[in-house]
């Protein structure tokens, strides 16, 4: 019995003194003192065994013993098995910095690092462009009118885009630009989220273009030709970087361009023969100026000795001779401008290149750069802007369209859709809001862009389709009155522009940070490259230290023992405390899936995005419970917190359970699975119960629906071009009006309506015959119902109208 005691409480003592990774010396203290009392009061094996693990603690923890002999042979073997970065991998490492991603490899969040910036939201210029510019724009167009009348923005749209510098929010003040923060384009984006096409062509020029590569590498002249030009619309630009041969890949760009002379405004001079081919090139037909990414080649040393100069940006004028332009493709759902661009022996001066000839070769860089911030910006904010258009009509259609005398929205199966389509809004604005303020404090998230770039683009996709869903033939019937169809097709462009999904989730988000954010590993790496022995102990047996510590927490918080301390409300706590706990977790199958397959882990994308998929979920549920502690909770917002967390959770935990389950090493995994899972699963999706609170808190008129579709056009527009806006009058009338439709149902049921008043309108004027309704009622009964049919009503065209080619129609009806 004593024995048992002693081995249980020498347990516990190691594992205090591991989760604090406190070091080898107390560990050693632990391991003798309780082997002496076990010597003393116990049994002799109990007593070898601290002896021993004291022992091996001393040789591999104390650095005096272990560089004798220790770190050389694991120096050794660390060389050989290590995975070699590549160039371009490296600068891809470099670009962007480390963040709160950074927090949740250690295993030990410190949670004051992310709430010491505090959101303060936009400033009162910022608040006014959102609320009149952007309103009024995206009135001026309606869905159908821009993709399938127009196939473009009418003219007076575009005007007032130049006119109100849309396309210059990036751009300094000093150049005549709005100089707007990450939080406001983001605002911005996420209210004109109501048309695609209007979204994408304000969204791209202030993302990845020349615009932000100018203002961050250009020299002075191009700032000062080009940007007041970008910022009122003189110049329209687009960047030329993905080819038939070269999409995710923009490092395999077959594109060149060849240091020669030429002649130039009737000049001979030193510049590049450029020839190219590039397709998918947002704003290209209408494009003024070109950015073009291309590999720059030297092969008469004209600049010096090196032949191979790299990936390179310049600027081309829409006129210089020999490029093509113009031609459109055809995106599914939003056509908006995008289109192929065809160099052919197109001759540029060297001072094209964008911050002149000393950027030679910078291109990758500077891309690496721009795309550690746009990515997080242009694409998640559109996909949160959806997911909100998704609450304001999927919860508005459901509640007033009826079926069996109820609203579908009291239908279970329709209930669980809804519940999905606010949770993900939820986790979107949450997570765009705070990452986008993390950029205006200065950091530049690059594996955070990847989470939200791949995860909210899906979750718009998601959220759409349970909108289209919930609306049945509705929304399947193309035509002005569809207000989601031609959105809900669109979707599919968001999951394959700047990196594809599949590839930004297997092989980017936990492949960059893995290295990136991970606290050791960069620095073990640096220490291989330099050959620096000592550099390489200390970051690897502190890293060894990392692991046991994470072992501790993961195996201890798994229990219920030693819950992370942390900032937050009784309401959010537990949450907190789960993602510390899945924190460890990860961190420990991150350390163990590199160490089990090395450089093999590359080619093992299944298994980095399952890691990935932990890193993602962890991240936004750490975003969602800092929007939580930053604003006013209203009534109701509980609810939408703990569908949203219950959600990420169980996405976090399934990662961790498929993770373990397709680990090579089967002995590693079976015993991750008892230190990560001792108890089995902790979290389900959420409860049947809380996904009808929350699917009734988006389809009536609540506080929590007001705040999530704050963000977008929900207030004001006619009857054609805002749906939000007329839900919401409906939904404020419904209270009213749901009574007098179970009034009416009891009155047909029990025989007091004729049999042949089968239409609701026929019902309630029947029921006012039979005085069963007042006069008022009937009123607004009348006015009411009205609305309803012609939200419920579809389009229909003439017979011929759908054909594009006339000569083609069949006669059905011959005479």
């Amino acid at each position: 019995m004593m024995t048992l005691i002693l081995f249980v409480l020498a347990a516990a003592s190691l594992l205090a003194v591991m989760r604090r990774e406190a070091g080898a010396k107390p560990a050693i203290a632990v391991m003798v003192v309780f082997g002496l009392l076990s010597w003393i009061f116990a049994s002799g094996w109990l007593t070898l065994l601290l002896f021993i693990g004291a022992a091996v603690t001393a040789a591999a923890g104390l650095p005096r013993f272990r560089r004798s002999w220790l770190t050389p042979r694991v120096f050794a073997m660390f060389k050989k098995v290590a995975p070699k970065v590549s160039a371009t991998e490296q600068v891809a490492l470099d670009a962007g910095t480390v963040g709160w991603d950074g927090d949740l490899f250690t295993g030990r969040p410190d949670w004051h690092n992310l709430l010491i910036n505090r959101n303060t939201g936009l400033t009162e210029e910022e608040q006014a462009f959102v609320d009149n510019q952007c309103v009024k724009a995206v009135s001026m167009c309606n869905a159908w009118d821009v993709a399938v009348e127009r196939a473009d923005l009418p003219a007076e749209l575009w005007e007032y885009i130049k006119k109100e510098k849309f396309l210059g929010m990036i751009i300094p003040k000093q150049y005549g630009g709005l100089e707007f923060s990450a939080k406001a384009q983001s605002a911005v984006l996420q209210r004109l989220g109501a048309n695609e096409v209007l979204m994408t062509s304000v969204g791209v020029p202030n993302s990845l273009g020349p615009g932000e590569l100018l203002v961050k590498y250009g020299t002075d002249e191009q700032k000062d030709y080009y940007l007041p030009r970008l910022a009122d619309g003189q110049e329209i630009p687009c960047f030329g970087l993905t080819g038939p041969r070269a999409g995710s890949d923009a490092t395999s760009l077959p594109d060149t361009g060849i240091v020669c002379k030429g002649k130039y405004n009737g000049k001979e001079v030193l510049g590049l023969k450029l020839n190219f081919e590039k397709r998918w090139i947002t704003l290209a037909p209408i494009a003024t100026v070109v950015g073009l990414a291309f590999q720059m080649f030297d092969p008469d040393g004209l600049l010096g000795e090196e032949k191979e100069l790299g990936i390179t940006c310049a600027l081309i004028p829409r006129d210089t001779d020999g490029m093509e332009i113009g031609r459109r493709h055809w995106p599914i759902g939003s056509p908006f401008m995008n289109g192929p661009i065809v160099g052919k022996d197109v001759f540029i001066p060297l001072d094209f290149i964008i911050g002149g000839p000393e950027m030679a070769g910078e291109g990758w860089r500077m891309l690496v750069e721009c795309l550690s911030v746009g990515r997080c910006i242009t694409l998640p904010s559109g996909a949160a802007g959806s997911c909100a258009t998704a609450v304001g009509v999927g919860g508005g259609y459901t509640r007033i369209r009826r079926q069996f005398n109820n609203p579908v929205a009291d239908m279970e199966g329709v209930q669980e859709a809804l519940g999905r389509i606010a949770g993900y809004c939820y986790i979107a604005q949450s997570s765009v809001l705070q990452t986008a303020n993390m950029v205006d404090n200065g950091g530049k998230p690059a594996v955070p862009s990847a989470i939200l770039k791949y995860h909210l683009t899906e979750m718009q996709r998601s959220a759409l389709t349970d909108a289209m869903d919930v609306h049945g033939g509705k929304t399947v019937t193309l035509g002005p009155r569809n207000y989601m169809g031609i959105g809900y097709s669109g979707s599919a462009v968001s999951i394959t522009v700047e990196g594809a999904n599949i590839m930004t989730r297997s092989l980017m988000i936990f492949g960059q940070g893995a290295i990136r954010c991970h606290p050791y590993v960069l620095r073990e790496l640096a220490a291989k490259d330099k050959d620096d022995e000592k550099a390489f102990d200390d970051a690897f047996f502190s890293h060894a230290g990392l692991i046991f510590g994470n072992a501790a927490r993961a195996f201890t918080q798994a229990l219920g023992l030693g819950k992370a301390e942390v900032p937050f409300d009784s309401t959010a706590r537990r949450y907190a405390q789960a993602v510390a706990r899945f924190s460890a977790a990860f961190g420990l199958c991150s350390d163990a899936a590199m160490t089990t397959l090395g450089s093999q882990l590359k080619m093992r994308e299944l298994i980095s995005a399952r890691l990935g998929d932990m890193l993602s979920n962890l991240y936004m549920a750490s975003m969602v419970l800092k929007h939580w502690h930053e604003t006013q909770p209203v009534e109701g917002e509980a609810d939408v917190l703990e569908y949203s967390m219950s959600m990420l959770l169980s996405r976090t935990e399934d990662a961790l359970d498929e993770l373990l389950n397709n680990l090579p090493n089967r002995a590693v995994a079976v015993a991750l699975r008892v230190i990560t899972m001792p108890l089995g699963r902790n979290w389900h999706k959420p409860h049947d119960d809380l996904t009808r609170r929350v699917a009734r808190a988006i389809s009536t008129d609540t506080p929590v629906r007001h705040k999530l579709l704050a963000p977008i056009w929900h207030t004001e527009g006619d009857d054609k071009e805002n749906p939000v806006a007329r839900y919401n009058a409906l939904l404020k009338d419904n209270e009213r009006a749901d009574p007098i439709y179970r009034k009416v149902a009891k009155a047909a049921a029990k025989g007091e309506l004729p049999a042949q008043a089968l239409h609701p309108e026929e019902q309630f004027e029947a029921a006012y015959k039979a005085e069963i309704l007042s006069e008022e009622e009937i009123t607004f009964m009348r006015e009411y119902e009205k609305n309803v049919l012609d939200m419920l009503t579809v389009d229909d065209f003439p017979f011929d109208a759908l054909a594009m080619d006339k000569s083609t129609l069949v006669d059905h009806n011959p005479a």
